[in-house]
């Protein structure tokens, strides 16, 4: 094992120590985890924008998603993901973004998603602006689409201090030997995949690569689409879930996803106010073990 690779396990083991003592914290404090490339922490639920960002301008239409933004910083919530494929999200976005206050700096990221170096400029470029940011927190390549040109040009904006992290994404369980293969072979930061109780796919050899390579990891899906809801819809939680501060299917789901070593941030994305509330308490009170992790998973395939 090269000295580099060695060092960034090493790294990659300090982080899971500081979420494993920020797990043992009081109830009401969220779990942090470090980005391997950095240290930097990060909160371990962040939120999602497709669909759900995509609206129109008129206070009546935003005024729900202020709501959630603020309940989303307030409950110690700084990663916003977003994308110029969903619509309106990005401005929108960085529209409310720029209204609530917060106690602590958002975490911006967004994604490229065009083939060729120029387009690729332009439609990251817009994307700032419509995310109203000067310096981008992370930019991430979506899909692996013409991945070299936009890496290689994200290589040069991170040197001139344009964009703080560099990443790529997937959001189909296939899509997670591709993205192994990509970050065996160049440098990123992040890597955003889909990951949930039911979509288990990047265990078996991505989330295992990015903890020895010290790569930060995304989890996008975390309620597979939303499936995993009607499976359990009118079922009772249960009540061992206490066990591990749990009060709903989601915290359960979205505990199940952050206490996986490999994992710094799941990105539910939600435009009700309700729902991020209970979303964000994923990130708080008590962790599941190895064993109590198979036990949630097992508990929802059953039903």
């Amino acid at each position: 094992m090269s000295s580099r690779r060695e060092a960034l396990r090493l790294m990659g083991l300090a982080a899971a120590a500081i979420a494993t003592r920020a797990s043992a914290a009081p109830e009401d404090s969220m779990l942090f985890r470090a980005i391997p490339s950095t240290r930097e922490l990060l909160p371990v639920i962040g939120i999602g924008t497709w669909q759900t960002f995509d609206v129109g301008s008129s206070a009546q239409e935003r005024a729900p998603l202020e709501e959630v933004l603020k309940a989303f910083a307030e409950l110690g919530g700084t990663l916003i993901d977003s994308s110029p494929m969903y619509g309106r999200s990005e401005e929108v976005a960085g529209d409310l973004v720029a209204k609530t206050q917060s106690p602590r700096n958002p975490f911006i990221a967004t994604k490229v998603w065009t083939s060729g170096k120029d387009a690729g400029i332009r439609q990251m470029r817009e994307s700032m602006k419509k995310l109203r940011v000067k310096t981008l927190d992370l930019m991430q390549v979506h899909n692996l689409l013409d991945v070299d040109t936009h890496l290689d040009t994200l290589a040069a904006w991170k040197r001139e201090g344009t964009v703080r992290y560099v990443g790529v994404t997937h959001y189909t369980a296939s899509g997670a030997d591709d993205v192994a293969d990509l970050v065996s072979r160049r440098k990123v930061d992040f890597v955003q995949i889909n990951y949930s109780v039911a979509e288990r796919d990047a265990e078996r050899r991505l989330l295992p690569l990015c903890r020895d390579e010290g790569i930060a990891v995304i989890a996008n899906r975390p309620f597979a689409g939303g499936g995993i809801f009607r499976r359990v819809a009118g079922k009772p939680v249960p009540d061992w879930a206490a066990e591990i501060d749990c009060a709903s299917w989601a915290q359960l789901m979205l505990k199940f996803i952050v206490s996986h070593p490999a994992i710094t941030c799941a990105i539910p994305a939600s435009a009700k106010v309700e729902h991020t509330r209970d979303n964000m308490k994923g990130g708080y009170g008590r962790m599941p073990d190895e064993k109590t992790r198979e036990r949630i998973a097992g508990a929802i395939a059953r039903l």
